[in-house]
């Protein structure tokens, strides 16, 4: 057995030595990470103008009740979960000339933008419920089809077009860069905007437009900046192409992943924090008294994590390691945004913002990494099983994100329900200022602590790693002995020939090969050709 197929024997999930090799390898150009990076305008044109803005404007201009809204929100996400396993099971299996990701997330942001329109520009003839159904047919559409298929693709892309950790990393940075200069963009010139367009219905529907115009440029323009690396590369040359899981099989590997599970928690505790944090324009505009207000709170926020972001690749490649990053990182925001808590009380603007900021650069890390955390769970699965499941574990991701945003944004709901909110009044009752406090600088950090608490136990580098070393240890075990056979067949062969010739049955004109081997294995055998020789 040569040395060659030693390894082959192995297989692709136990030789380590072609994983380190891969992750070493750069596959990007700067091009290629800041135009994937890009796509994230895309989603958060729809993201955050829904978690910041949608209920006020169902509320306040709509004239619909938080407490039904929210209720239909948390229903659709039913919806939605469903359609999650079900777009992640489908892009396992699709294979075109564009890849895998690339079509789903080029066509589904067309969808995403005809909802988002949907759900801005709800008649104001229409009566109450018909209002209700036009909103959750589009919300619902929007969510459970269109953003499921665009979010799930432009997520798994990450581990589709490298196999190398630092860049995906880069990508993952540069990509929240991108959403949250978007984010900061939107909060900053909405409500400007809707003024600026007429207000009222009209001021939304408008703004709407322009931003699912620009979603629909942006988002274009990442497909076609990356290209996705052929299955064999990613799946490795003894991996199995035709072997197809069944979505039990997937999902059986997928809960036996503490780490992926620990991570899903986390994206679900992330968007539980921002849905609440989007709560800030009730902030400004009943307790601070400036809704106005919300643009510069949105600065202070936003700046520290686009700064974050861009350092967050360099902190990761000095230490080595994206846990004892995340983890430091999460103890500054815990820290700033219990700070925040105690500002609020006293109504000191200047600390407020000085301490959000404080807080965001500590999220940074992590929201820079998720994605790259996501694919060493991956990878671990891989390791582990020498099966992937990317799009599974992007899609549960995704539903993670939805399910998370969408509690966060029904209990909103709900608790301005519970609390005697009423759109229609200027000033608020106690019981509604109270709930806003509770909904906006406590929630928040007590997000915070609980995804503090789950990083301590996110150290999944380490044990990939270990088990990269594991397997080269294994491999060249098996490399060893398949050289050792295939001497100890060289010995025997030589031995036969020698044999054969102190018989007379073959002279040495007639196998000059073997009569020269037969030394040779003796020296390295140690015995072999000799004893044979002797006899």
């Amino acid at each position: 057995m040569s040395s060659d197929s030693a390894a082959k024997k192995v297989g692709a999930p136990t030789t380590g030595t072609g994983l380190e090799a891969a992750s070493e390898r750069k596959y990007l150009k700067w091009y290629n990470k800041v135009g994937y990076g890009s796509g994230d305008v895309a989603g958060n044109v729809v993201y955050v103008l829904l978690s910041a803005f949608v209920m006020i404007y169902l509320t306040d201009t709509a004239g619909l009740n938080a407490g039904v809204v929210g209720t239909l929100m948390m229903v659709s996400r039913l919806f939605d979960g469903f359609s999650d396993i079900i777009f992640g099971a489908l892009l396992d299996r699709t294979n075109t000339r564009m890849g895998k990701a690339r079509p789903w997330m080029l066509w589904g942001f067309v969808g995403c933008a005809a909802m988002l329109i949907a759900i801005f520009a709800i008649p104001t003839s229409l009566g109450d419920t018909a209002k209700y159904a036009w909103f959750f047919i589009a919300y619902t559409l929007l969510n459970a089809v269109f953003y499921t298929a665009n979010n799930i693709a432009y997520s798994s892309l990450t581990a589709l077009v490298t196999r190398n950790g630092a860049e995906r990393v880069q990508m993952g940075s540069i990509r929240f860069m991108f959403a949250f200069g978007t984010n900061l963009l939107i909060q900053s010139i909405t409500v400007g905007g809707v003024a600026l367009f007429g207000g009222g219905a009209v001021g939304w529907r408008t703004m709407a437009i322009i931003y699912a115009l620009l979603g629909l440029a942006v988002n274009t323009l990442s497909v076609l900046s990356v290209k996705e690396l052929p299955p064999e590369e990613l799946e490795g040359e003894d991996e199995s192409k035709d072997d197809k899981l069944s979505v039990g099989e997937s999902a059986k590997m997928l809960v036996s992943n503490k780490y992926y599970l620990i991570i899903l928690i986390v994206f679900l505790l992330t968007q539980i924090f921002t849905a609440m944090l989007n709560m800030g324009i009730y902030f400004m505009k009943y307790i601070l008294g400036d809704e106005n207000l919300l643009g510069t709170f949105a600065w202070a926020i936003n700046i520290p994590l686009i700064v974050g972001l861009l350092v967050t690749p360099i902190i990761v490649k000095k230490f080595g390691e994206m846990y004892r990053v995340n983890l430091g990182g999460y103890v500054i925001a815990t820290l700033g945004r219990l700070g925040v808590l105690v500002a609020a009380y006293f109504h000191n603007i200047p600390l407020m913002l000085v301490l959000s900021a404080v807080a965001s650069l500590g999220m940074s890390p992590l929201q820079g990494t998720l994605n790259a955390m996501i694919a060493e769970a991956s990878e671990h699965t891989w390791l582990r099983t020498g099966k992937r499941i990317d799009g599974l574990m992007f899609s549960c991701t995704s539903l993670g994100v939805k399910v998370g945003g969408g509690l966060g944004t029904a209990l909103s709901g709900w608790l301005l329900a519970a609390s005697g909110y009423d759109g229609d009044l200027k000033v608020q009752p106690e019981s509604a200022i109270q709930m806003i406090y509770i909904m906006y600088v406590w929630l928040p950090l007590a997000a915070n602590a609980l995804i503090l608490f789950l990083l301590m136990r996110l150290d999944v580098e380490k044990v990939n790693t270990r088990l990269k070393e594991e397997a080269d240890a294994r491999a060249e075990v098996e490399i060893g002995a398949g050289e050792a056979d295939g001497e100890a067949v060289t010995s025997v062969e030589a031995g036969d020939a020698l044999r054969s010739d102190a018989d007379g049955t073959a002279g040495a004109a007639e196998s000059p090969a073997a009569t020269t081997a037969g030394p040779e294995a003796a020296d390295d055998s140690g015995q072999g050709g000799g004893a044979d020789s002797a006899g």
